[in-house]
């Protein structure tokens, strides 16, 4: 097959990832951000003679991170996309009957396993950037090993490979029977981290981001520069008060870039192309959410401002309800980020807290099964057929005040029933299942 890109980090320890999935049927890839394992990864095992001619699917956190990943894989083929790698997202399909690589978001592996638990067209199962740790990325893969126990055997196995960048890989490998563990270097050039001071009693996130913006556009005049906000009204604030303070100096050819969920394909697209048309001297700043830490090369990064910050969401059982938290990043998250100046030449990376602060971070992001609402999982592994999470194999066990608060809640949209000493799905219940939002709106649609 032509693939026409320079070598990539990854390259070099591809042999040993076939050679680990002709042995065993599982593997795990450790490998940083930018050393090529999404996009070099599936092509390299497409003609692998154990995969038999079957599928690879390949889940990705993010939309706009599926789309990019078949678009470049598509392009390294000289194909367009659904011929041969093709993409499947809540309303975008581009995929094929010649579509033997589908790169898909994570609900829709749960989807596919409740349709056809065998996932019998399918050889093997790559899950992506697999240490953001979302709920829908742990429950598909509890359910592909249960799949594959019960519907498949050693002549016609499901392989499963697990690409991570940050997490304990150690602990992947385990949860999936000792699995050999291959890890690539990363394509990064040095960083230099600026550490700020700490923040002063009232003083706001949006102005300390805006007054370290405007010293990295001083002190790089030719860098484009990333910067890391907790949430879509901080980079939004934050844009306004750069752009006045842009026109204010007279300062032309910076564009202002934002990136977040919440933006169409096409506007997310527009923060991570190139500038087109560009002239001498323009470059941009990327206003950014977590959703650029790793699934997204941005081009011509070499300066990254790092708020520290991210926004999640959290499960409160004393109200039974969910919300938005702002909390400090983990120490992998901001080596993460810190990466992203590094990935072209060499950068720096402002980070807006103290080097004393940095030590205090935890070591990596505590999972979504460990504070989310489960009435989702609950109502998923119902569907399945599963009343005890412990019946499937877990990184994290979903914690079982969780788990019961979910099931009282789906008790009271009228979900589930008890029958016997076990739960099942109401006639209701069957049909919240199919619909791709929360129960509680399920239940009201």
């Amino acid at each position: 097959m032509p693939l026409t890109e320079q070598t990539l980090p990854v390259d070099a320890v591809l042999d040993d990832l076939q050679q680990a999935l002709h042995q065993r049927h599982e593997a795990v890839l450790e490998a940083p951000p930018g050393a090529g394992k999404t996009t070099r990864v599936p092509l390299a095992l497409l003609d692998a003679p154990w995969l038999a001619g079957k599928k690879i699917l390949m889940l990705e956190p993010r939309r706009i991170a599926a789309k990019n990943a078949a678009h470049r894989m598509a392009s390294l083929l000289n194909e367009s996309v659904g011929q041969t790698v093709g993409y499947r997202m809540r309303l975008d399909n581009k995929t094929s009957r010649a579509t033997r690589i589908e790169v898909i978001t994570e609900g829709i592996l749960t989807r596919l396993l409740q349709q056809d638990p065998s996932l019998e067209s399918v050889g093997l199962v790559i899950f992506d950037e697999f240490h953001e740790r979302s709920l829908d990325a742990d429950l598909a893969l509890s359910l592909c090993l249960k799949g594959r126990e019960l519907f498949r055997d050693d002549s016609n196995p499901l392989r499963i490979l697990v690409m991570s960048a940050t997490l304990d890989s150690a602990a992947i490998a385990s949860l999936l029977d000792d699995a050999p563990l291959v890890r690539s270097e990363g394509r990064t050039y040095p960083v230099t981290i600026r550490y700020g001071q700490a923040a002063k009693p009232g003083e706001r996130i949006v102005e300390r981001m805006v007054a370290t913006l405007c010293q990295a556009l001083s002190d790089n005049p030719d860098s484009s520069i990333l910067a890391f906000l907790p949430g879509q009204g901080e980079i939004h604030r934050t844009t306004a008060a750069l752009g006045e303070w842009l026109v204010e100096r007279k300062l032309r050819g910076v564009h202002l870039r934002p990136m977040y969920g919440n933006l169409t394909l096409e506007e997310q697209q527009q923060a991570i192309a190139p500038l087109t048309g560009a002239s001498a001297g323009e470059r941009k700043v990327v206003l950014a959410t977590n959703i650029a830490e790793t699934s997204l090369t941005i081009e011509g990064v070499d300066v990254v401002v790092d708020s520290g910050l991210v926004r999640e969401a959290r499960f409160d059982p004393g109200t039974g309800m969910t919300g938005l938290h702002t909390t400090r990043i983990s120490r992998a998250s901001s080596t993460q980020r810190a990466g992203r100046a590094g990935r072209l030449a060499p950068g720096v990376c402002y980070r807006l807290w103290t080097e004393s602060q940095q030590e205090q971070l935890a070591a990596h992001n505590t999972p979504e099964m460990l504070r989310a609402d489960l009435a989702p999982l609950a109502l998923q592994l119902l569907q399945w057929g599963v009343n005890d999470p412990a019946e499937l194999r877990w990184l994290d066990v979903p914690p079982s005040g969780l788990w019961q608060q979910a099931l009282d809640l789906l008790a009271t949209l009228g979900a589930i029933a008890r029958k016997d000493d076990s739960h099942v799905l109401t006639a209701h219940g069957q049909v919240m299942v199919d619909l791709p939002v929360h129960p509680r709106l399920a239940h009201l649609l």
